[in-house]
């Protein structure tokens, strides 16, 4: 029998793994519609425009749909629109069909998270962490994937094409059997006709802020790794890709394996610990003498964000001041913005002061994450039977 937690596990990793071969061949998909960079970049905010949507009005229909449907019309929904993508004639049919998957996701967001706290407290053990690091491990797995398929010239209707597939049967397996995971039990129900929007509240105001922390740093580390180590050291390609390995990496294994550290020392000590390597890590790249230096920097920087989101959200769950799924709704359109609004704004501060300037910069809100770091504390214990096998 597949366990609740794993059936979660693996939606993560089938919408990364999905969302991962279409950014892998993005190159193609911008050279079929004949687009620049800038036309590229103006096409891609189609899906965060719909992500945003859906994570501020979409809470209340994921409670209404119960978690097997939404998993089913997310993860299948989302992986038809990138499989699709490749096949459109204008960049405006794209456009839209990256709206409607954001759409998908940001209720797959919503509805995955909200399981992920639901089965924590049914089972008494940590799973978030681990949730999230299966959708780190779907992005590192397609990546080496799609590295491969490209080189090899395979079309790239035929790779967004078998992802597709491959999502299909593995939702077909896994996924009849998902059911919805019981509400903790002091948790705020939905009302008719209220919370009808999800927006960030003065006590979600601390976990949001830890949340622009973790999303900065991620930010910094996906999207100007291998520029700044092109930039700064002049290196090989080769060389300059490590720094994004490094950090994936370390973001991928933080995420499998903090849950039973989270257990035994708690969530504020932990995320102390994690921003604390991060800010070490970030000062490092910036003052770096040598390119093994920086990738060192790399390393503890992606060690260091890669659980201080996913206790964000497991402590935004567990708010009794509204309904859970408002909460994580809300924190997660917070922290999407500055995700995909946070690497242009640092990329500014490396236009004008240089590229180490823009790791420095984002010190203050490490800072600030330091400090609010008692917002994660959860002021209950989860309702569960001791002892339950994760």
């Amino acid at each position: 029998m597949i366990k609740p937690h794993y059936r979660v596990f693996a939606c993560f990793f089938l919408f990364a793994f999905s969302l991962g071969a279409l950014l892998a061949r993005l190159p193609d998909v911008q050279s079929n519609l004949g687009l620049d960079k800038a036309q590229l970049g103006l096409m891609l905010i189609g899906m965060a425009i719909g992500s945003l949507v859906s994570l501020s009005l979409g809470a209340r229909w994921v409670d209404r749909m119960g978690a097997r449907l939404t998993a089913f019309v997310t993860v299948i929904g989302t992986t038809f629109c990138y499989a699709l993508i490749p096949w459109l004639p204008s960049a405006y049919l794209v456009f839209g069909t990256l709206f409607v998957a954001g759409v998908l996701a940001g209720l797959l967001e919503i509805n995955l998270n909200l399981e992920a706290d639901r089965i924590e407290a049914q089972i008494n053990k940590r799973v978030m962490n681990r949730a999230h690091g299966m959708w780190s491990l779907g992005f590192f797995v397609t990546a080496l994937i799609g590295a491969n398929v490209r080189e090899a010239q395979i079309p790239v209707t035929v790779h967004t094409g078998v992802a597709f597939l491959v999502v299909v049967v593995c939702c077909l397996v896994l996924l009849p059997g998902m059911t919805n995971a019981p509400h903790r039990p002091d948790a705020k129900p939905h009302e008719e006709g209220e919370h009808r929007i999800a927006l960030p509240n003065w006590g979600l105001l601390p976990l949001c802020i830890i949340g622009i922390a973790a999303f900065l740093i991620e930010g910094t580390g996906i999207d100007w790794s291998v520029i700044y180590m092109s930039d700064a050291f002049g290196v090989t390609p080769l060389i300059a890709g490590l720094s994004l390995t490094a950090f994936t990496g370390m973001m991928t294994l933080g995420r499998l394996f903090a849950d039973p550290v989270v257990e035994r020392f708690g969530p504020r000590a932990v995320a102390t610990t994690l921003l604390s390597i991060a800010a070490v890590g970030s000062l490092l790249i910036g003052v770096a003498p040598h390119p093994y230096v920086a990738i060192l920097g790399f390393a503890m920087i992606g060690l260091g964000c890669s659980c201080v989101y996913p206790l964000a959200v497991s402590a935004a769950a567990q708010r009794t001041d509204r309904p859970s799924a408002v909460n994580v709704a809300a924190l997660a359109q917070v922290s999407f913005v500055v995700f995909f609004l946070g690497p242009p704004l640092l990329g500014f501060v490396a236009e004008h002061f240089g590229i180490r300037v823009s790791y420095l910069a984002v010190l203050p809100f490490v800072v600030a994450g330091l400090l609010l770091g008692g917002a994660l504390e959860s002021k209950r214990r989860p309702a569960a039977a001791a002892g339950a096998d994760a």
